[in-house]
């Protein structure tokens, strides 16, 4: 019996889906074992940096929830795939536990998925502006 490996949007579409729910162990099972993983921003921003274990990932995305707030705004506006690439462009609002300030956010995700596995997530944010929320 052969089996096929979902498509890349499908796969993005699936880590949209457990991300949304708020299933982390459905999330880190569509990544690969090591990824190339990034999202580049300011020291202040607990989520910046690279990573690239399914532990370090469980942590990047368990950040999210104890630092800042449920979102106000979270709107995927275009998905472009092609082969193992796709890229989500999105915007949203949220704001920092911490100094009770908003940021808006419009971002891009850059996925590559082979064999029906993440193996590279790089984001591409407006780190200012998440930057200045963090600041008190």
């Amino acid at each position: 019996m052969t089996t096929t490996q979902p498509s890349t949007i499908e796969t993005v579409d699936a880590f949209f889906a457990n991300f949304g729910s708020g299933n982390l162990p459905g999330m880190l099972d569509l990544f690969a074992d090591q990824v190339d993983f990034n999202v580049a921003g300011a020291p202040n921003v607990p989520w910046a940096g690279a990573r690239s274990t399914k532990d370090e990932l469980a942590e990047f995305f368990g950040l999210f929830g104890k630092v800042l707030t449920a979102p106000d705004k979270f709107e995927i506006t275009t998905k472009i795939s092609e082969g193992n690439d796709a890229v989500v462009i999105a915007n949203c609002v949220f704001g920092v536990v911490a100094t009770g300030k908003k940021f808006t956010n419009g971002y891009a995700l850059h996925f590559t998925v082979v064999d029906g596995q993440i193996v590279r997530y790089h984001m591409y944010e407006d780190s200012y502006a998440i930057s200045q929320a963090f600041t008190a």
